[in-house]
């Protein structure tokens, strides 16, 4: 053992630790990680959406062809992604066509809760400077039974046609994604929190 590890040894063994103990803090105290970054420093990055920034992000809800679904692990509650193809209904509503073998349906049959990215970056430029749209919305299915089914099916298929292969199997299954709130990202510092209402 060197000098200065012995010298912090004996310093340690001197310190009387006779009734010491850890400090139990209340949770609101403890630290928590951060990242840092503009998020310190400016409290809003959200304009207010006009005409221009609605009509932007219903653009690229209709124009996706798929999309991006986050869904909690029903085992963990862990986040996952997985690409699905989207659609919209006659009301601009965001639908998807889906199997009940997937992992998505079984998290979405635990917590309908979700989210969907939509908006491809272009083949040249900054990826982060092309639009993209989050929506966070509550996944709702569309069985056999019901009377919005065919009529469903049909826009479906017109849009999708190549889904005629495969929409009938006995696990496919419509799903309409109620929307509840945006985020939408027309590029750097083009920011908008749409609701439900501007879609």
């Amino acid at each position: 053992m060197s000098g200065l590890l012995r010298w912090i040894c004996g310093k340690a063994e001197a310190i009387d630790l006779k009734g010491w103990r850890d400090p139990v803090l209340p949770s609101s105290v403890i630290a928590k990680p951060r990242f840092r970054g503009l998020a310190d420093t400016v409290t809003n990055p959200y304009q207010t959406p006009d005409g221009d920034a609605r009509a932007q992000a219903r653009e690229l809800l209709e124009q996706a062809q798929f999309a991006a679904l986050a869904v909690l692990q029903p085992e963990t509650t862990l986040p996952t992604l997985s690409r699905i193809a989207l659609a919209t209904d006659t009301d601009g509503c965001p639908v998807t066509l889906i199997s009940s073998l997937a992992e998505h349906t079984r998290a979405l049959n635990a917590n309908p809760n979700c989210a969907l990215l939509v908006g491809e970056p272009k083949e040249k430029g900054d990826p982060l400077t092309h639009p993209r749209l989050t929506l966070h919305a509550v996944a709702r299915p569309v069985h056999r039974d019901m009377s919005d089914y065919a009529p469903l099916r049909e826009r479906y298929l017109s849009l999708r046609p190549k889904a005629k292969l495969y929409v009938d199997f006995a696990d496919f299954s419509f799903v309409r994604f109620a929307i509840k709130d945006g985020l939408l990202n027309g590029g750097f510092g083009k920011a908008y929190r749409l609701t439900a209402g501007d879609f």
